[in-house]
């Protein structure tokens, strides 16, 4: 299929069981963007949380690692149950508990009711992850072009981190942080709507896995590479995400900076997503991860010495090749697997990933409490390069394959 041709999605592929590629991808990347934009949001309300309710950093870490532990605790889970009751359902409902949860968090007065309201959130995005890739996967089986539809999907989830929390840092400009979290809330409800539209059927116990072939030693070892690599990468992601918008404030950005310095990073990510799918297709998956994942080793770095105009300058680049990894990483996933085991590849993928992401705030940021911001940072950008061997390890398996 031709990169136009995969753009575009024609009508002319055949539909199945999942419905058209068509409506299914759209359906996948409204879930995503919406998903990935809540989750995001969080980035910006860290440090008014810390100064709202007096906390240390590893604190916020845990803030921030209950939503993403939760959303990587219940997804293998998630995964079963879809097989029961449908994927459908299960999107559904998890969009409308995450939209909930935000509402339960606009009305906290402490951590006894935002965390516990954090964690409810994350529960409810565990679903969205493995079913809509897997829907996706799935969906465009039968007319090719799997990988690039995932890049698609991928790019979507950048475009809700861009938009969503740059919103909410302008409407905190001249609202309370409140309100800008229960409006949040209202969105994930009207967004379980929207789903509930356009999301195609599928019957419980529909999804049920076919029997394949054993993988073979080396194949098994290129899953495995492939899950350590996307762990270390997300905990990177994650910890410098975390740590971002106090690097951001100690050099001068108030609120509304720190929303458009996200933005920036997510205008990068989103079309790193999209292009590294692509690259990642044409000159394979070692030689991409090895270059996305050195820039972004290098940019972290830079990130500590460059004042803050020349920090929003590069953000977009950084968002790139930060990004721009997972997007190699999750067609990897649908390659390794093959069909009928995808849904369950996919949940571990990401119980894995998410869930290295949800510890990597709570271990640097105790880090950044004993030792320091930067120190913390300079120590992400040194174990990013542990992907480098893994993704060589990755690429047996996929000769093997």
């Amino acid at each position: 299929m031709s990169e136009a041709k995969s753009l575009t999605l024609p009508e002319s592929l055949p539909a199945s069981k999942e419905g058209s590629p068509r409506r299914a991808l759209w359906a996948a990347c409204g879930a995503h963007a919406v998903h990935d934009g809540l989750t995001d949001l969080i980035y910006v309300l860290l440090p008014i949380w810390q100064a709202q309710f007096a906390i240390s950093y590893a604190m916020v870490g845990l803030l921030r690692g209950s939503y993403s532990g939760m959303m990587a605790g219940f997804q293998l889970l998630a995964s079963r149950l879809a097989r029961r009751w449908g994927r459908k359902r299960l999107l559904v409902g998890g969009t409308a508990l995450a939209g909930a949860a935000y509402l339960l968090a606009g009305q906290a007065g402490g951590l006894a009711v935002l965390l516990p309201a954090l964690m409810l959130g994350g529960l409810g995005a565990s679903a969205q992850h493995p079913l809509a890739s897997s829907l996706v996967a799935d969906s465009h089986e039968a007319g090719g072009g799997v990988k690039q539809a995932l890049a698609q999907y991928n790019f979507a989830g950048d475009i809700g981190k861009m938009l969503i929390p740059a919103a909410a840092g302008l409407l905190l400009t001249v609202a309370s942080w409140r309100l800008s979290v229960m409006l949040a809330g209202l969105l994930g409800l009207a967004a379980a709507g929207a789903l509930w539209r356009w999301v195609p059927a599928t019957p419980g116990g529909a999804d049920k896995e076919k029997p394949g072939k054993a993988a073979g030693p080396r194949l098994a070892g290129g899953l495995r590479a492939l899950l350590a690599t996307g762990a270390i990468d997300s905990a990177v992601r994650m910890g410098f995400l975390t740590f971002l918008p106090f690097v951001l404030k100690s050099k001068g950005a108030g609120s509304a900076g720190i929303g458009l310095a996200l933005s920036l990073l997510f205008v990068g990510g989103a079309f790193g997503k999209l292009f590294c799918g692509y690259l990642g297709a044409r000159i394979g998956m070692m030689k991409t991860v090895w270059l996305t994942e050195s820039m972004t080793s290098l940019l972290i770095m830079a990130a500590l010495a460059l004042p803050l105009a020349g920090v929003m300058a590069m953000l977009p680049l950084l968002g790139l090749a930060l990004n721009g990894t997972s997007s190699v990483l999750y067609g990897t996933v649908a390659e390794l697997a093959g069909a009928g085991r995808r849904e369950h590849a996919f949940a571990l993928f990401y119980t894995g990933t998410i869930g290295g992401g949800a510890l990597s705030p709570v271990l640097f940021g105790r880090l950044g409490d004993m030792a320091g911001v930067p120190s913390a940072l300079l120590a992400l950008a040194a174990i990013l390069l542990l992907t480098l061997p893994l993704s060589w390890r990755v690429q047996r398996g996929l000769d093997a394959h």
